[in-house]
């Protein structure tokens, strides 16, 4: 395989200070969604864990290394799953976390993020702008900045989901995987390419945030004035450079899919999986209700990568009964 930023065997040595509670995380295959479908599906879930999205395998590394090195304060910018995560890992090091948001962010993440002891910032714009405003105060502070996708932590954190999925029994052909800021795509593509390079690695974006597929499909670096989707967790308008070098070593490909197919496949995933689950996590089932006929007769294994979303919303894109708030 082509070189990328990650190391393989950086990655094994991860899951050593990776608490064990994020690790091995349930795959199985879901018959039931199998008929609306036409193909073979398994689930990798990575909702059961405290933050309830596969974030906390990368702030784990990051933690691990900072309390390590004696820092205590670190800042991120977060859509929500990331602020959660560090906040998670950083509590339990003694870690002082501040996180950036926008106000316009799933409050459900929000208020995890504060429950979790973070301190949060919250700016009138997008992740974007949090992203500035998060630099901004690693710079005056003098404190790490973690920076999702960038950041290697978080991406070798990310492609333990990897080590977990190759060499399963039966094995798969084709892994779906939620794109936006890279981390994912990029860590659990590494991976896959490295160990088991006939499986094809396929990111999948929202129509209405495509910055990263069309960066991967023109191979230079697309931004976009803004982002349109119901998957807050990958609206990302500026996609990192080295991060798309990465995906461009790692990616077979990269499509875009419809709002309508994602509300679809939270639909599926909660009436045939018993799955509540944010918008990104259906990203690997939209992409094989718009195209059924290529992934007919093959294994997907597609990555549920988040369920925090908030009931409201949620209630009112699948059409289920209000969920309770704890």
């Amino acid at each position: 395989m082509r070189e990328t930023r990650l190391d393989t065997a950086r990655i094994r040595e991860a899951r050593r200070v990776i608490d064990p509670i994020f690790l091995d995380t349930p795959l199985y295959r879901c018959e039931a969604l199998e008929p609306g479908l036409g193909c073979t599906v398994s689930i990798k879930l990575e909702t059961a864990n405290p933050v309830r999205s596969f974030k906390a395998r990368g702030t784990e590394i990051a933690a691990s290394l900072l309390a390590d090195s004696g820092s205590r304060a670190v800042v991120c910018a977060s859509a929500g799953n990331l602020g959660q995560a560090l906040a998670w890992s950083g509590r339990g090091r003694g870690l002082d976390v501040t996180v950036v948001a926008s106000r316009f962010a799933t409050v459900a993440k929000l208020d995890r993020i504060r429950a979790l002891g973070a301190r949060l910032e919250l700016v009138d714009g997008d992740h974007e702008m949090a992203r500035e405003r998060a630099a901004a105060i690693a710079r005056y502070d003098g404190i790490r900045l973690l920076e999702d996708s960038l950041d290697i932590e978080t991406c070798e954190g990310a492609a333990t989901i990897g080590l977990e999925l190759v060499g399963t029994v039966p094995s798969f052909d084709t892994v779906l995987i939620a794109l936006g800021g890279g981390a994912l795509a990029t860590g659990v593509g590494h991976v896959v390419k490295d160990l088991a390079p006939e499986v094809e690695v396929i990111c999948v974006q929202p129509a209405g945030a495509p910055a990263l597929t069309r960066s991967w499909r023109e191979r230079r670096v697309v931004t976009t004035d803004s982002t349109d989707t119901i998957a807050d967790g990958v609206a990302g308008r500026y996609p990192i450079p080295a991060v798309l070098d990465d995906l461009l070593m790692v990616a077979d490909d990269a499509v875009l899919v419809q709002e309508t197919s994602i509300i679809s496949g939270m639909r599926m995933l909660l009436a045939h999986a018993g799955l509540v689950v944010e918008p990104s996590a259906a990203l690997g089932l939209a992409a094989v209700l718009e195209d059924p006929a290529r992934f007919a007769g093959r294994h997907v294994v597609t990555i549920v990568c988040g369920s925090n979303v908030d009931a409201d919303n949620y209630h009112r894109w699948v059409g289920a009964a209000p969920l309770h708030r704890s």
